[in-house]
């Protein structure tokens, strides 16, 4: 009679035990003749149980995929992170980012990654975050992307974190630089605050003779090197000075980037390897790392690729890209093969006698409008075709 009972009032919806009795069910009868059905109770407590909450589930995950733009996945898999009991707050948040500028596709990537926005209250938690960004300068465009980019940072408290951290970083950013500084993921500082690795890393660097234009070209371009524990930040930036790096220049600032990524080192010693396949001895690499940190911080892919063109194709000597290894840096094929293109032209039209006549850094490095001053308009006379070529709309072997 008793399981009966209890079948015919989970079919009703009706609580299973007396509210003064909600955990009796965890002394079970052990006797034989009651056990199977003290278990089948408490196996349908269970089920009954989760089957109450898929329609709350259910409502939350439909809400995701029709207001928010979730895939059906992603809102499942969101559905079970925030559970929405205001229908109305949560439109009330969507209105609120689509006012501030905020696109479909950006509040679909937020409440992905982070549901919970959903149900804090729009006008004393969101609004007063999003003013305060505006008021050091981000635009409605700007904001949108850095909150879409890392949503986290609104689950933390303004006053007590966010406040706090930008005043501290206001001290060495000027205020144009701000936004720049959040762009470029200087989020993560505002997450986790100042004062664990940010303020002790900036005392590191004013110790060792750095300049304040310097830590803020830091802070503004690369803020997630400050973030490192202070430790191996200092032997980061023991191993720069070491290099023969002057503290007081900016390429140093490069230099501390390029070593503070988490497999920096498996990362130079693979393009140390590629380079060495180019001629390149210990010291040329350390050489070029001087002029052109970012040197080492491509892929060896692209290293190869580069060196591969440059040097069996077009003919210059690997040390000349030792000379110049800002190169390296440039894109295959929107600035080195159209501006070499150019000078195989020239070369075959008898306009420029042999590659080695050509100054690589000259050719490659200045902004197009001084190229096509020096290597194309100066020709158009003997090669009609020379800027098609340039763009890429006449092959060389056409003209």
């Amino acid at each position: 009679m008793v399981s009966l009972f209890n079948l015919k009032a989970g079919r009703l919806g009706y609580s299973l035990f007396p509210k003064t009795k909600r955990y009796a069910v965890g002394f079970v009868d052990l006797n034989p003749s009651h056990f199977d059905s003290s278990l089948q109770s408490l196996i349908l407590c269970r089920l009954l149980a989760s089957e109450i909450s898929k329609p709350q589930t259910n409502c939350t995950a439909n809400y995701l995929v029709n207001s928010c733009g979730l895939s059906p996945e992603g809102a499942v898999s969101a559905s079970e992170r925030v559970k929405l009991r205001s229908l109305e707050r949560s439109d009330s948040i969507l209105a609120l980012l689509r006012n501030r500028g905020f696109s479909a596709t950006q509040i679909s990537k937020l409440v992905r990654l982070c549901p919970q926005l959903l149900v804090t209250n729009p006008e004393k938690t969101l609004l007063p975050k999003l003013e305060f960004f505006t008021s050091l300068g981000a635009s409605k465009d700007d904001l949108a992307k850095i909150i879409a980019s890392s949503p986290a940072v609104l689950s933390v408290s303004l006053q007590k974190r966010i406040k706090p951290t930008c005043h501290f970083l206001m001290n060495l950013l000027p205020k144009k630089n701000f936004v720049v500084f959040l762009k470029n993921g200087g989020t993560r500082i505002l997450l986790e605050g100042h004062s664990k690795n940010v303020a002790p890393n900036i005392e590191i660097l004013g110790e060792l003779g750095m300049p304040q234009s310097c830590i803020s070209l830091l802070l503004a371009h690369f803020p997630s090197s400050l973030t490192r524990n202070p430790e191996n930040f200092g032997t980061v930036v023991d191993e720069v000075k070491q290099m023969g790096f002057d503290m007081e220049k900016s390429v140093s600032v490069s230099a501390i980037k390029a070593l503070c990524s988490s497999n920096s080192k498996s990362i130079w010693r693979r393009n140390c390897e590629a380079y060495k396949r180019w001629g390149w001895s210990e010291d040329d690499v350390l050489s070029a790392f001087k002029r052109f940190p970012q040197c080492m911080t491509k892929s060896e892919k692209k290293i190869m690729q580069v060196m591969e063109f440059l040097v069996n194709k077009m003919g210059w000597q690997a040390g000349v890209i030792n000379k110049y290894p800002v190169i390296v840096a440039l894109s295959l094929e929107k600035r080195i093969i159209p501006r070499c293109s150019v000078v195989e032209v020239l070369i075959s039209k008898g306009l420029i006698k042999e590659i080695q006549n050509v100054n690589l850094y000259s050719l490659l490095n200045p902004v197009e409008k001084y190229f096509l001053k020096r290597f194309v308009a100066r020709y158009t006379d003997e090669v009609p075709q020379l800027l098609s070529v340039y763009q890429g709309r006449v092959k060389v072997e056409d003209v």
